[in-house]
């Protein structure tokens, strides 16, 4: 960021020094967050059915409810960082989730399972992306597409980390080990990191501006916010069901497993190359035409991994899909700033991100049922991408309109 950009005074009072400070340890934390309490279970999935007997449909529907429980804990995560900011919210999310996977590699039984899986889940809901979003966009002001890149970017390597990472613990230990030593890894880096690294002044929030007219509580039941919400589902949907698939996709078109998990991890680093292209993208396109060609991108990498069948090509494939997948976060991150502005982007942006995350629960439990109905996940993947077409239609009615009566009911 250039020294001579100036952050506007409703922005922030931190000085430039604290705002490095928080986006570093964010940073840091995000990757870690993702990398061991998501990214670390589609590559240990298939370890865990074997060890335990457990069936693929059953523990994805247990990582589903982890799912499920965050997305319902984001909702009143966002109104609390909206009054009081993220420290205390994120530090109580790492506190709990070191636990929770203790439980979950120490489970005898399928309840017991769940049981740590649903207290994960609860964790995410404070840690992941929505509650980091809220933090820089509050923090940096005008300035927070920058932050928001840099931190997407950043967390973009967590499964280019921790697949392999993961993948080369199993094989050594196994999965019950495996997932102490990500807890313990977990709680070195995220507890002290949000304790510590997020102190400062909680600024007021931003007024509302001209540009955007229609920034007031009330858009939460406006057309346009009912569009966005259905059009990043499906998107989302189609976009984790695919990745958290593509493992399992990979070893039916003849990968090892160990391929299967390097090539999840080239397509963490996909997303930081999108993620990278996302400042000239938006100073190029409106928010509308970036949503639709974003989710029409979806669609055609998604039916690619069902139709390609050649080890090249599917791992080119893998990356470009995680390419798109990188920009698709930031659509999302500034979908609501975009529209309305930052006045309420907590309440706003959890509500918004509260469907998403539901769907994304569902999405690796149901496209392994997909897989076994379809008789096949390169099936499964043409019907992702079908979905994520609707997405691109539906997107197109997500801008706000200025406000009359008809807007909202």
């Amino acid at each position: 960021m250039a020294e001579a950009t100036t952050l506007p005074q409703t922005a922030s009072s931190m000085d430039r020094g604290g705002l490095r400070r928080i986006l570093a340890v964010l940073c840091l934390t995000e990757i870690t967050s993702w990398g061991v309490l998501y990214y670390a279970f589609p590559v240990l999935s298939v370890s865990i059915s074997a060890d335990t007997g457990w069936s693929l449909p059953v523990l994805t529907a247990a990582f589903s409810l982890s799912q499920l429980a965050a997305a319902l804990t984001g909702i009143p995560v966002g109104r609390i960082i909206d009054r009081i900011g993220p420290r205390a919210v994120m530090t109580a999310g790492s506190v709990l989730a070191v636990p929770a996977l203790l439980v979950v590699a120490a489970a005898p039984n399928l309840p017991i399972f769940y049981t740590g899986w649903l207290a994960a889940g609860i964790a995410m809901g404070a840690v992941l992306y929505p509650p980091a979003f809220a933090a820089l966009t509050r923090w940096y002001g005008d300035d927070y597409v920058t932050a928001l890149m840099i931190l997407t970017l950043a967390a973009g390597l967590a499964s280019t980390v921790f697949a392999p990472l993961t993948a080369a613990l199993v094989d050594r230990y196994d999965w019950r080990t495996t997932y102490l030593v990500l807890a313990v890894i977990l709680a070195i880096i995220t507890v002290p990191g949000h304790l510590l690294g997020l102190r400062g002044r909680w600024p007021h929030p931003p007024a509302p501006t001209g540009s955007h007219p229609v920034e007031h509580r009330d858009a939460s039941r406006s057309r346009a916010f009912l569009a966005l919400v259905i059009a990043l589902s499906l998107g989302a949907f189609a976009a984790f069901a695919g990745v958290f698939n593509l493992v399992p996709l990979l070893i039916e078109q003849g990968f090892s497993p160990s391929l299967a998990a390097l090539t999840l991890g080239l397509g963490g680093a996909g997303q930081v190359l999108g993620r990278l292209g996302y400042l000239p993208i938006a100073a190029r396109t409106t928010a509308r035409t970036r949503i639709v060609v974003i989710l029409a991108a979806t669609a055609a990498s998604t039916a690619l991994l069902g139709l390609v069948s050649t080890t090249a090509a599917l791992i080119g494939v893998a990356i470009g899909a995680g390419l798109v997948r990188g920009i698709f976060t930031l659509i999302q991150a500034t979908a609501i700033t975009d529209r309305w502005g930052a006045t309420h982007y907590g309440r706003l942006n959890g509500l918004m991100s509260a469907p998403v995350v539901i769907v994304m629960a569902l999405a690796p439990w149901a496209g392994t049922a997909l897989s076994a109905w379809t008789g096949s996940y390169a099936h499964t993947y043409l019907m992702l991408a079908a979905l994520a077409l609707v997405a691109a239609l539906v997107a197109a009615a997500s801008m706000p309109t200025d406000p009359n009566p008809s807007d909202f009911d």
